[in-house]
């Protein structure tokens, strides 16, 4: 069997799956899925049901590639209340192989998972009743989502398995190739509010030409709730090329109004977002938002906001939609901001140290530092966030995290499939403090749900240009 390793923090669960180890990499987590699908809360105004009678935009940017195309809209009765499955399958792999890949995946987990206890279970029981479904017979699709089912009885909210196609999406994802056909807008579903918020908006793409902005939500896509009986439905955006789309859409603040969009092929890298903040003492305060540290472009995206910035009397980083990825990303980003030891990953077994060399941008390693977190701030967002505060080198402000801060590991088998388990804890340097226990706490605490502010009345923004001593 092949296997290799990779290191890997993530917060949402994907699935993967390896046999031994070779390389730190580590993918994404609760980071947001591009386009209209990922997760996220946001306090809008009240009226969560569109009004019938909303205005529609008058005009609608047609991208060179539709135009003279006919734009019809996809008739919502044939929009289905659930993401349009992908035609794709896994590859059939016999009885056999699914019991070797079976045995590999537990064998793994009984060596290297962080908590032998596995928190309580009676995990051999639980192994012994999956075995006997795989032995029993399973389609291969079945036998994917058995395995992602099994790890997730591990209940640490971390691990997970994935197939051979989840594994081709999510490295793709870790390269930052976004290549699907939609509006352009990275999004996080809020059910219980019956909305999804727009955390990111593509460059030169529908939204953006039509005046989507970041904090904005979708309540309902061709007159069908966006959310129904509890679920969100993201991918509702989605449809065929050169198709238009009705979008109900609230601004924080205002009435909700109806948008038309087009849908055109998206091939782009996640984009942040970074400017200078408006002060009135004229004082050069850069803004960097993160929404993931799974995207191998960000550290390039970064180092070129500093750039752009010039010497900074101060930096705001913004990771409160940060759900965590892959330390590939995180230790560059780290390294314009710090340098030196700032803590180690503990397994069962052994550690190992985290420590980065600096890799200044203008003066951005003693530029005075602020970092927004929150409760969506998971993984290697905390970490990165909580490690920057521990060293003394930023202040935090928001709300205290969940506490979500192993590092996966992951293990690939011979099918393609892949696992990511939690391997190790992180102790950070000077404090020592158990984060996974207690999350990681603000200096200053300041709260508004996403979609309920812009960036210019954003209650973080103005707290931590305060705490950086400006105004």
């Amino acid at each position: 069997m092949n296997s290799k390793r990779v290191a890997l923090i993530i917060l949402l669960a994907f699935s993967i799956s390896c046999n031994t180890v070779m390389q730190a990499f580590e993918p994404p987590t609760a980071t947001p899925v591009p386009v209209a699908s990922p997760s996220e809360t946001a306090s809008p105004v009240e009226s969560a049901t569109p009004s019938p009678d909303a205005p529609i935009t008058d005009s609608v940017y047609v991208p060179p590639s539709c135009e003279g195309r006919p734009l019809a809209t996809v008739p919502p009765a044939t929009t289905v209340a659930e993401p349009t499955p992908s035609l794709e399958t896994n590859p059939v792999i016999s009885t056999d192989t699914q019991l070797h890949v079976f045995d590999e995946l537990t064998s793994t987990i009984n060596d290297v998972y962080l908590y032998p206890d596995f928190n309580g279970l009676d995990w051999p029981g639980i192994v012994a009743a999956y075995r006997a479904k795989v032995e029993g017979g399973l389609d291969t699709e079945t036998f994917y989502i058995e395995m992602e089912h099994l790890v997730s009885e591990l209940g640490d909210e971390h691990s997970h398995f994935e197939s051979p196609l989840q594994v081709a999406a999510s490295e793709a994802e870790l390269a930052g190739t976004n290549d699907y056909v939609g509006v352009g807008i990275l999004v996080q579903p809020l059910p219980d509010r019956g909305r999804v918020t727009v955390l990111a908006v593509f460059p030169d793409s529908s939204a953006e030409h039509g005046g989507l902005k970041a904090h904005d939500s979708i309540l309902a896509v061709d007159g069908l709730p966006i959310v129904e009986d509890g679920t969100a439905y993201p991918h509702r955006v989605r449809g065929p090329e050169c198709t238009a789309v009705v979008l109900t859409v609230q601004s924080p603040g205002q009435e909700p109004r109806q948008m038309t969009f087009v849908r055109y092929r998206i091939t782009a890298s996640l984009p942040i977002d970074a400017r200078l903040v408006p002060t009135a003492d004229g004082s050069r305060i850069g803004y960097i938002f993160i929404p993931t540290f799974y995207d191998e472009t960000v550290p390039g995206q970064v180092r070129q906001a500093l750039e752009d910035f010039g010497p900074l009397n101060g930096v705001i980083l913004d990771n409160r939609m940060n759900g965590g990825g892959s330390s590939t990303v995180v230790e560059p980003i780290l390294s314009y901001f710090v340098s030196g030891a700032l803590g180690n990953f503990v397994s069962r077994h052994n550690s190992r140290p985290l420590e980065v060399a600096a890799d200044p941008v203008h003066n951005s390693q003693t530029a005075p530092m602020v970092i927004l977190i929150g409760t969506d701030t998971v993984s290697f967002g905390e970490i990165f966030s909580g490690a920057l505060k521990d060293t003394g080198r930023a202040q935090l402000v928001g709300q205290t995290t969940l506490g979500n801060v192993e590092t996966l590991h992951g293990y690939s088998f011979d099918d393609g499939s892949r696992v990511w388990i939690a391997e190790e804890r992180f102790d950070p340097l000077n404090s020592h403090a158990d984060w996974e226990k207690d999350g990681i706490h603000p200096d200053v605490e300041a709260f508004a749900e996403w979609d309920a502010f812009t960036f210019e009345s954003d209650p973080g923004v103005k707290a931590a240009v305060a705490l950086l001593g400006h105004k």
